[in-house]
């Protein structure tokens, strides 16, 4: 069995990670058991404030065991992904070097996927929806599912973001690059092997 810790930002990534994560687990490596702790949720500003981040790898470490993993997932919003993801990465890795540890920032944020397979949750939305032609140079992804939905829905995080998720269009949203990065990286935690305490 896998053990596959996480940090996420928002309220609506703790429900709909880690049913994600099961999903590509399911794509990826379908014989594989896979148990995944509540995901730790850690405001923005705290994850970038030295020392707090490094204190949560301690935490989630203690979540993955000896021979788990710890992906962290934050939202980019106008800060450029990979410079995010490898910051974060960097100052994890540094603060627990013996586990495997992935980041990854949702372009510029997690709902950004969803506009990029839009099809597949359309009809969660009450409404039909057409696919806007680069959906992570929208801003405010939350905002446009909103706009999308009839009047007098709003889309809700703590609401909507599992029930989409368990829609998505996996193969729709690797469309969008830092949704293709997640999925290379959680791939990368389900076939390769634990580090060793050699190393």
């Amino acid at each position: 069995m896998l053990r596959i810790a996480t940090i996420v930002e928002g309220r609506g990534e703790v429900a709909a990670l880690p049913k994600l994560l099961g999903r590509i687990a399911n794509r990826v490596a379908p014989g594989l058991r896979l148990a995944l702790p509540r995901p730790l949720r850690v405001a923005r500003n705290r994850i970038l404030k030295p020392g707090e981040l490094e204190r949560y790898i301690r935490m989630a470490a203690a979540d993955a065991g000896v021979n788990g993993c710890i992906l962290i997932l934050l939202d980019a919003d106008r800060d450029c992904p990979a410079e995010l993801a490898a910051e974060i990465l960097e100052r994890a890795t540094t603060e627990r070097a013996d586990l495997r540890i992935r980041a990854v920032a949702a372009n510029p944020e997690y709902e950004s996927w969803f506009l990029a397979a839009i099809e597949s949750v359309a009809s969660h939305l009450g409404t039909a929806a057409t696919r806007p032609d680069d959906p992570e140079s929208i801003r405010d992804a939350k905002g446009w599912l909103s706009s999308s939905m009839p009047t007098g829905r709003k889309y809700r995080p703590t609401i909507h973001q599992a029930r989409f998720t368990a829609a998505l269009d996996l193969d729709a949203a690797r469309s969008a690059p830092s949704f293709d990065k997640l999925w290379r990286d959680v791939a990368s935690l389900l076939v390769s092997p634990p580090v060793s305490k050699s190393e």
